[in-house]
């Protein structure tokens, strides 16, 4: 159980120079500028709360993929220009993460203050989880804080190899809040408990759905992923993207399905295009054995039918999960059926809702509705191996709080 790892709350931080691993890969525009900052703002109740113990803190993050050598467009310091209007004057940046600067700007940190250092992956041997460098980045700290959920299934230096070499290491208090909800709440969850899985590829969430059959009532499918399962029935898909080497692994899970009496619902139309752009003509097409998307068109969105359908499995639920949208909703034509159930989840009130991460979180933000789910995850790959019960290197590296 992860609940077995030290927290935040059982370090004595005060004069302590904490090292705190963040997530702070938000995305940029053109001109260098945040476009969202959740997860900033996702990790200012660690941060406050170290400032308040009088702690001395070191942040290490990292951003984008700048293939380990140093890049301006991937550089933080546009997060630390953002972190300096959240805290005020007292964050500091470094131009690297390890080296005499970083040294040099360890030595003087003072209490209360913030230093912010460069992107971890403007060196390759982050991601290789190299010793010598995971040592380096330790030698500048008492403690390890990991509140980077978001890279808990990566084993890099400052994720893992980071605490070989530091006395304690424990989860801050996002970390424990992805743990709270992902695992946690769907363990023991309130019934009827549904989950709804979209996205592109059934080979994606292969192990969610057979982890999730143990425990869910009911299961809405839709995205690309549904075609594969439509196509494993029989029904026509023409030009829709279908998983040809998964359609007898989606027969067996329809069957286990049925065994396990779990309603699987599949859509029952779809809203198909013959090419995908925007302001091209539709047609909402039934999916059935004698009528399925016609030759040389394509679905790109669950169908009016599917959507009433759906809405109404999830204004009965107690828990639901949602992963992946259900249409290619980045274009506005095809983003009606995943608005349509980021609003029928938003309108039940008596659920936990958990938005597990990647697009479905990016969706339920386009649309206005994060602030009425109970939960949005920070972390894409990162919460659906926590949903599948995989052990989670980052978390795994963590102090025992029992020896």
């Amino acid at each position: 159980m992860n609940s077995q790892k030290l927290s935040l709350r059982d370090l004595q931080v005060a004069h302590q120079r904490v090292l705190l691993r963040a997530d702070f890969n938000v995305p940029l525009n053109d001109q260098g500028e945040i476009v969202d900052d959740t997860r900033i703002l996702e990790a200012l109740p660690t941060i406050h709360y170290l400032l308040e113990h009088q702690a001395k803190i070191i942040l290490l993050s990292h951003l984008g993929r700048p293939n380990g050598s140093p890049q301006t467009r991937y550089s933080l310091a546009p997060v630390a220009r953002h972190l300096t209007k959240l805290l005020g004057p007292i964050v500091n940046f470094v131009s690297d993460c390890v080296g005499p600067l970083v040294d040099q700007a360890v030595l003087t940190l003072q209490e209360g203050n913030v230093l912010l250092l460069e992107n971890l992956r403007f060196h390759q041997e982050e991601e290789a989880n190299d010793p010598a460098f995971a040592r380096a980045l330790a030698a500048g700290g008492d403690l390890y804080v990991n509140d980077a959920f978001g890279t808990a299934h990566r084993a890099h230096a400052s994720t893992t190899g980071i605490t070989a070499y530091l006395p304690q290491a424990a989860m801050g208090l996002l970390m424990e809040k992805e743990i709270q909800y992902l695992e946690g709440e769907l363990n023991n969850p309130k019934r009827p408990f549904l989950v709804i899985l979209g996205g592109s590829k059934v080979s994606d969430k292969i192990g969610v759905i057979q982890r999730l059959m143990q425990k869910a009532d009911t299961f809405l499918i839709g995205g690309a992923m549904a075609y594969t399962f439509l196509r494993a029935q029989g029904i026509e898909t023409s030009l829709s993207r279908v998983e040809a080497d998964k359609i007898d692994l989606a027969k067996d899970l329809l069957v286990e399905a049925q065994e396990r009496s779990i309603k699987f619902l599949l859509p029952l139309d779809c809203l198909a295009v013959q090419s995908i752009q925007a302001a091209v003509p539709t047609k909402n097409v039934p999916l059935t054995i004698t009528a399925g998307v016609p030759e040389g068109w394509e679905g790109v969105d669950i169908g009016l039918e599917t959507r009433l359908r759906y809405a109404q499995e999830i204004a009965s639920a107690k828990t639901i999960l949602w992963n992946g949208p259900v249409g290619i909703f980045e274009i506005p034509d095809f983003s009606g059926g995943t608005r349509s159930l980021a609003e029928a989840i938003a309108a039940n009130r008596q659920a936990l809702s958990i938005i597990g991460g990647g697009d479905s979180v990016t969706a339920v933000k386009q649309f206005g509705l994060a602030s009425m789910m109970s939960f949005i995850s920070t972390g894409g790959g990162a919460s659906l191996e926590l949903i599948e019960g995989k052990e989670l290197p980052g978390i795994a590296a963590l102090t025992p709080r029992f020896p």
